[in-house]
């Protein structure tokens, strides 16, 4: 049996793909990890429980071309029980490596 380059094509596309929903889920995990022991750690509580993706780049690291993904989620001070002020931060992953954890300024 021979496979047709379009199927070979097909079949390295579909393989592509479940690697990087695979490798995002656990960027994710990593993360909303990230968020959740610096909101603990400043005294602020993590809204949603959660982050969210907002965006991807391509980034170039010791030589190599890596992925830059972006996350963002909502945070209030622990002694504002009822959230009113709802301020966002971000958490910046290189490939699987948490880079940079950081805050909207109040004001």
């Amino acid at each position: 049996m021979q496979l047709s380059w379009t199927a070979l094509i097909l079949l390295l596309a579909a393989g592509a793909i479940a690697w990087f929903w695979q490798d995002s889920l656990a960027v994710r995990e990593r993360a909303n990890a990230a968020a959740q022991e610096a909101c603990q750690r400043l005294g602020l509580q993590l809204l949603d429980g959660t982050v969210a993706f907002a965006r991807l780049a391509l980034t170039r690291e010791g030589g190599w071309v890596k992925l830059r993904r972006t996350y963002v989620f909502d945070y209030t001070s622990q002694s504002m029980a009822d959230g009113m002020e709802r301020r966002q931060g971000f958490v910046l992953m290189t490939a699987d490596r948490v880079e940079t954890v950081g805050y909207q300024r109040p004001g």
